[in-house]
């Protein structure tokens, strides 16, 4: 049987350009926003119960959200190379890639699964106090019952992101979001014939949340035949392949490290901000509220911009791959600046908000500042990193971001810090300066490479 060709209407102007990677974007976002409020349903709920539940909670997600970005991650080379068999009209590939996915994210989510149990010496190096890594355990080992069904999920969105179609993921989040909320309530803290679980509910409530979306997403699929069923998904049962197991790990590694390098960064210099006291610790968790929320648009820009470099190396043109990769990143440098505009002007009343302890206030306002001068660091290197991935460039940006967080970033955060006394404020300096590195090393290696097909190979 032919594999069916479908060819994608690629669109030429730069503001055609730029529609196309906001309308993939904008369901991502709100996908986005939506786990992120599933996060903080999880920190109520634990926070209203006990000090104690809250800390489970958060440190238990210390521990699981990078080994799960690290996952997403090597899942995650399934977006671009989909995006580029689209481009090239051969999208029965897509089935193909995406059924090997499917026994990459059942082994990641086994390896996981079993490591999460064994978190004990971890919780001892830490000097963490028992009763508490106990309970923190326990949560993180209620959440991983999630992980098959949620990496699942992620190996149907990403073939469904490769051809352009993401407003799912936003119909997807909201159910998991939803269901989370009374799940959460009940689970934490019991009733009708369940026994008060406390933080390990949370765990729980959002393990099912996972399902439902796994269940959401596979629904959507089977019924929306016209649009999926030329990816032929479900065409036949395969077994595990070496050829594309080993295309999907070579590409999807490196993506994992680069979430892990960024993420572990953040982790790092929230534990130096602790070593200040309460007060600094607080007002940076404000800071890094904000900048998290103001990430979200180029976050989800990001794909977009892998979606359609990638459709465009695919369909033989690499003069529109790069058109495309610079309006995505202008796009998300402009509202990048438009953030840090606000951030400046409205840095009093956002600390406000969070808080009405007033020393609080007065480093959280100061801390903004430096937040808005991150945001276009942050926008630069997300949105070139989304460029380079549509390009299957993964592994030189992987080193990259690595020097530029753990060499640079890291490095500079503890010296300006501490033994250059500055303080907190050099924390942040030093943060902005691993993700200034890291933005213009990856657009560079964007810009510089005028033939697409050459950075491919590289």
């Amino acid at each position: 049987m032919p594999e069916p060709s479908v060819t994608p209407n690629l669109p030429e102007s730069p503001t055609l350009l730029g529609r196309r990677m906001v309308a993939i974007a904008l369901p991502v976002v709100a996908n986005n926003l939506l786990t992120v409020g599933m996060q903080l349903t999880d920190t109520v709920m634990a926070g209203r119960l006990s000090a104690n539940a809250l800390a489970a909670v958060s440190v238990g997600g210390s521990i699981f959200v990078p080994f799960f970005l690290l996952a997403l991650g090597v899942l995650g080379a399934l977006s671009p190379m989909s995006a580029q068999l689209y481009g090239a009209g051969r999208v029965a590939g897509i089935g193909l890639l995406s059924r090997q996915a499917a026994w990459l994210a059942l082994l990641l989510a086994g390896l996981l699964m079993t490591g999460f149990h064994f978190l004990g010496p971890l919780y001892a190096f830490a000097n963490i106090d028992e009763s508490l890594a106990s309970v923190s355990a326990d949560y993180v080992v209620a959440l991983a019952w999630g992980l098959p069904a949620i990496f699942l999920y992620l190996v149907l969105r990403f073939a469904s992101e490769g051809i352009g179609h993401t407003r799912p993921m936003f119909y997807v989040a909201l159910a998991a979001f939803l269901i989370n909320i009374p799940l959460d309530y009940w689970f934490v803290y019991g009733g009708f014939g369940v026994p008060q679980m406390g933080a390990v509910g949370c765990g729980y409530a959002t393990a099912i949340a996972m399902w439902v979306q796994f269940a959401a997403m596979l629904i959507y699929v089977l019924t929306k035949k016209r649009r999926y069923r030329p990816l032929q998904l479900f065409q036949r049962f395969e077994r595990p392949r070496f050829a594309p197991l080993s295309e999907l790990t070579r590409l999807g590694v490196p993506i994992g490290v680069m979430l892990f390098a960024e993420v572990s960064l953040f982790g790092a210099v929230a534990l130096l901000m602790a070593s200040f006291g309460t007060v600094t610790a607080a007002a940076h968790q404000i800071a890094v509220s904000v900048a998290s929320f103001s990430f979200m648009f180029p976050l989800g820009l990001a794909t977009g911009i892998t979606v359609v470099v990638g459709q465009a190396i695919g369909n033989d043109r690499p003069d529109l791959a790069r058109r495309a990769g610079l309006v995505g990143i202008g796009l998300s440098l402009a509202f990048e600046l438009a953030a840090a505009i606000l951030i400046v002007l409205l840095r009093q009343p956002i600390a406000q908000l969070f808080t009405t302890n007033q020393a609080v206030i007065a480093l959280a306002a100061t801390l903004l500042l430096m937040c808005a001068a991150f945001q276009l660091s942050d926008g630069l290197q997300v949105a070139s990193a989304g460029a380079l991935r549509g390009l299957k460039d993964v592994r030189v940006p992987m080193w990259i971001t690595v020097l530029a967080y753990w060499g640079t970033g890291l490095p500079l955060a503890w010296a300006f810090g501490f033994p250059l006394g500055i303080g907190p404020v050099g924390v942040w300096v030093g943060l902005i300066a691993g993700l200034t590195v890291a933005g213009l090393l990856l657009v560079r290696r964007f810009v510089r490479n005028r033939n697409a097909g050459a950075i491919m190979a590289a």
